[in-house]
């Protein structure tokens, strides 16, 4: 067998493998999620926000495992506008961090960097206000940039690692690519591409939503 027929049976079977969009067709199809606008806060700002020894009551569990949506709510606020009623995500960690869509920005007259969740650098400044005290959060405010949890098992069958910076397309209603996405590789995860509400709305999103790594 020469170099030309071997090429021939490889491009072949890659053909197969892949979708007419150069989507791999092997690889298990992710759970698409939209992620609405929340705050993570620590304990001393659950206290300072809804009183002293108050901890955060859990309401719906998430999909990410120890991680839940609070009974708790609060109000941002800035000199340029006002959101009522914000999810609280908990538990408590260990900065205080908003987590909010682009047109959330623009509606509080805010400047924020697009960021992984935990990376506050350059992050906007917001006043928190519960029903128990107000909160000057400053350097907290990022737009979240899409990203994918997996475990190690699932990186490795997507054949991507931690870090790692991929194109997605997301199968939808209205199917749409995404670049610069970002694997997060993690035993305790939960398998899930995290959009925030501006990208999901983009792409029609809806419950059984999936995305495929393009390679």
């Amino acid at each position: 067998m020469n170099l030309e027929e071997i090429q021939s049976i490889v491009e072949e079977v890659v053909s197969r493998c892949r979708g007419k969009d150069g989507r791999n067709e092997a690889h298990t199809g992710i759970l698409v999620e939209a992620s609405a606008r929340h705050v993570h806060l620590t304990q001393q700002a659950v206290e300072t926000l809804f009183g002293p020894g108050i901890n955060l009551s859990p309401k719906r569990m998430l999909s990410q495992p120890g991680e839940f949506l609070a009974e708790q709510r609060v109000r941002l606020v800035t000199s340029k506008g006002t959101i009522d009623s914000v999810a609280v995500l908990g538990p408590a960690r260990g900065a205080v961090q908003c987590e909010l869509s682009m047109t959330d920005c623009r509606a509080l007259g805010l400047s924020a960097p697009v960021n992984l969740s935990g990376d506050l650098t350059g992050a906007g400044n917001v006043v928190i206000v519960g029903p128990s005290g107000v909160l000057e959060a400053k350097s907290s405010v990022i737009v979240a940039r899409a990203h994918i949890h997996l475990t190690p098992a699932a990186a490795a069958e997507q054949g991507v690692s931690d870090g790692q910076h991929v194109r997605v397309r997301v199968e939808s209603a209205r199917p749409v690519c995404f670049a610069d996405v970002v694997i997060r590789v993690k035993d305790s995860f939960e398998p899930a591409m995290h959009l925030d509400f501006d990208e999901a709305n983009a792409c029609l999103c809806g419950k059984d939503t999936k995305a495929y790594i393009l390679r």
